[in-house]
C-alpha cells in the first residue's frame, strides 16, 4: 500500500506537505468525534428522567382504570382511550373524531344509525406523549387553557368563572373539557343527567356535571376503595370530588407516555449512533431546513402558536349561534388578529405514528405533509383530499371552507413561511430523522390496557 503522505513528500513543497496532514487531521478527528458535536451546536440537551418527578404507584393506576373506564361519559359509551388510544400512538387514526354517537375504535370507528354524533370532533386528536413534563403549559391546538400564576386558579381557561380548587396542574385541569363536551363525552340534549346539566349550564356545586361525574365513581366499591387508599382525605372521610378523578388521570398519562428512549435520546446521551439517513436528516433538522426554529428544546417544541396554511376540514371551530365553519385557531382565544390561523407548534415525538397529520387531519401520508408544511402556499395547487373521514349524514359539508377561494385566501395571507425546497433524498433523510424520535417503550405503554375496569363497563382494546 502507498502511503499518501511518503509519496506527496516527493512531490509537494513542505508546507503544502504540512497542510494535508492538517486536512488528514481535522477529518480523521471529525469523524471520531461523538456525532452530537459534529451535527450542530443547536442540538438539544438529552431529557433528564427526573424532569417527570416522582409517581405513586397506586394513584398511577387508579389513573388507568379511570382513562380506559367508559363510565366518565354521559352515555357510559366513551372513555379517555377512544379518541387518546395507545393502539394509535395516543391519538385516534381519524382526520376528525367521532365521539358521542360513534361507535368502534380508531379509523374503524363509524356513526350509529340509531344516535348520529351532530357533528365531528372540529379538530384532530392530539397525541399524550410527555405531557407531564414542566414545560408544557399550554394545551390544546390553540392553547385555550395554560398556566397563568397571576390568575386565582393558576390557569388561564375559558372555564375561569367555574374553576374549582383541587387540580394538581395543567395535566389534570385539562380533563375539565372532553367530559362537558356534547360532542365528545357529556352526550346531546336530554339523552343523560350529565347532558341536561351541561345544557342548563350546571357545571359546578351539587347537582353540576362534574359532582354527577364523582358521584357515578364514588359509588363504585373498588373505585371507592382505591380513592381512600390513594388521597389520605378521602380515607379521612371527604367525598370523592371531580378534581380528584382528574388528578389520577393525570398521573397515570404522566407516567404511562414519558417519551425519553428513542433513538434520538440514546444519541444525545452518547450510547449510539444514528443511522446514515438520520444523521444527514438531524443535520437538515438543526441546519439549513431550520426546522428547529419552532420545533426547537428536549421535545422539539417551542410551545407557540404559527400560521403554517394548513388545509380546513370539518365543523370548524364556531358557537352554536354562529354559522360559519372556519377555524382560525389562536385568535379565537386571544382575539389577536395577529393570532388568526394560528396553532399550537405539536411536540415531534412519536410523529411517525400519530396520523392524520395537521391540525385538521388534513394528510394521511406523513411525507405529503411534511412537502406542505416547508411550502404551504407552493404545495396547495396539488394537495389531494385524501383523509380518514368516516361518512355522517347531515353533518357540515367537510370542505366548505376549501371551497370558499375567499376563505382560502384569507388563511394562506397569514402564512410567514420562507418556502424551502427539498429533493427526494432530503425528504428521506427528514423522514428517517423523525422516525429516531420513536420511542418503542412509549409507543406499547408501560402498564397498557387494563383487562377490565370497576364499573364493569366494556374496554376498548
Amino acid at each position: 500500500m502507498i502511503n499518501p503522505v511518503h509519496s506527496a513528500s516527493s512531490t509537494l513543497p513542505a508546507r503544502l506537505i504540512v497542510m494535508n496532514l492538517r486536512v488528514f487531521v481535522a477529518i480523521t478527528t471529525l469523524v471520531a468525534m461523538p456525532a452530537s458535536a459534529a451535527l450542530s451546536s443547536e442540538l438539544p440537551p438529552p431529557v433528564d428522567p427526573a424532569v417527570y418527578g416522582e409517581f405513586d404507584p397506586d394513584e398511577v393506576k387508579l389513573g388507568q382504570l379511570l382513562f380506559f373506564d367508559q363510565v366518565l361519559s354521559g352515555n357510559r359509551n366513551i372513555s379517555c382511550a377512544t379518541c387518546h388510544h395507545p393502539r394509535f400512538a395516543t391519538s385516534d387514526g381519524l382526520s376528525l373524531g367521532l365521539g358521542e354517537g360513534g361507535i368502534g375504535l380508531g379509523p374503524e370507528r363509524r356513526a350509529d344509525p340509531d344516535n348520529l354524533p351532530e357533528q365531528r370532533i372540529p379538530r384532530n386528536s392530539p397525541a399524550l406523549f410527555n405531557l407531564g413534563a414542566p414545560e408544557f403549559a399550554v394545551f390544546f391546538h390553540d392553547g385555550r387553557i395554560e398556566t397563568d400564576p397571576t390568575r386565582p386558579s393558576g390557569l388561564r381557561t375559558p372555564l375561569e368563572d367555574e374553576m374549582v380548587a383541587g387540580f394538581d396542574g395543567i395535566l389534570a385541569a385539562q380533563t375539565m373539557f372532553p367530559v362537558l363536551s356534547p360532542d365528545e363525552m357529556a352526550g346531546h340534549y336530554q339523552e343523560n343527567d350529565i347532558a341536561k346539566a351541561v345544557r342548563q349550564g350546571r357545571l359546578t356545586g351539587e347537582g353540576g356535571a362534574w359532582s354527577l361525574i364523582a358521584d357515578r365513581v364514588a359509588a363504585i366499591p373498588e373505585y371507592a376503595d382505591r380513592f381512600k387508599s390513594v388521597y389520605a382525605e378521602i380515607g379521612k372521610g371527604r367525598a370523592i370530588g371531580f378534581t380528584d378523578i382528574s388528578n389520577a388521570i393525570a398521573a397515570f398519562v404522566a407516567f404511562e407516555w414519558r417519551s425519553f428512549q428513542s433513538p434520538f435520546d440514546t444519541f444525545l446521551r452518547g450510547e449510539t449512533e444514528l443511522d446514515p439517513a438520520a444523521r444527514r436528516g438531524a443535520a437538515l433538522f438543526y441546519g439549513d431546513a431550520d426546522c428547529s426554529a419552532c420545533h426547537s428544546g428536549p421535545f422539539q417544541t417551542d410551545h407557540r402558536f404559527h400560521a403554517m396554511g394548513q388545509p380546513q376540514l370539518g365543523p370548524g371551530k364556531a358557537e352554536r349561534f354562529e354559522s360559519h365553519q372556519r377555524d382560525t385557531g389562536r385568535q379565537r382565544v386571544t382575539g389577536r388578529d395577529s393570532d388568526a390561523y394560528a396553532f399550537r407548534t405539536p411536540s415531534l415525538r412519536n410523529v411517525l405514528h400519530t396520523g392524520p397529520w395537521g391540525h385538521a387531519g388534513a394528510y394521511r401520508d406523513f411525507r405529503d405533509f411534511l412537502r406542505q408544511h416547508v411550502d404551504p402556499i407552493g404545495e396547495y395547487a396539488s394537495y389531494q383530499r385524501e383523509v380518514v373521514l368516516p361518512p355522517l349524514d347531515g353533518a357540515a359539508k367537510d370542505w366548505a371552507i376549501m371551497d370558499d377561494p375567499a376563505e382560502s385566501v384569507a388563511i394562506f395571507d397569514r402564512v410567514r413561511v420562507t418556502p424551502l425546497e427539498l429533493n427526494e433524498t432530503e425528504l428521506a433523510d427528514l423522514v428517517a430523522f423523525l422516525g429516531s424520535l420513536s420511542d418503542p417503550v412509549a409507543l406499547a405503554g408501560r402498564l397498557g390496557v387494563p383487562d377490565n375496569v370497576p364499573s364493569g363497563l366494556p374496554v376498548e382494546r
